[in-house]
């Protein structure tokens, strides 16, 4: 009977030493998941790092140029704003000399296709 209990007890103690490696085994899995999932996460950065890095450079670019557009089109719009004034208040007493000398200046006559009837 002792030899079946040292069989039973040497059946637990394998049973035992099974489990543990097979716990150990699970917790280096978790770990290696661990870690792989880091390294994942820090390479998916490093890339949305990279794309966002280009597209700013591609924006610059483009809105680079936008921006040179809108300052011309600022400058050019400030000078036609400039000449329209400046011709404004040259031609002013011209134009309003001429409309005045055709307010004051009228010659009251009759139109051609009125019938006076008599």
């Amino acid at each position: 009977m002792t030899s079946q209990s040292q069989g039973i007890q040497q059946l637990l103690q394998a049973e035992k030493r099974a489990k543990d490696k097979l716990e150990e085994a699970k917790k280096r899995k978790g770990k290696r998941l661990k870690q792989a999932k880091e390294e994942a996460t820090a390479e998916i950065d490093h890339y949305r790092l990279q794309r966002e890095k280009d597209f700013r450079h591609k924006q610059n670019n483009i809105m680079g140029s936008q921006g040179n557009l809108s300052t011309k089109v600022d400058g050019e719009t400030t000078d036609k704003i400039r000449d329209l004034t400046s011709n404004y208040h040259r031609n002013l007493e011209t134009v309003l000399g001429h409309l005045l000398g055709k307010v004051y200046e009228f010659n009251p006559e009759l139109h051609p296709n009125y019938a006076y009837t008599i």
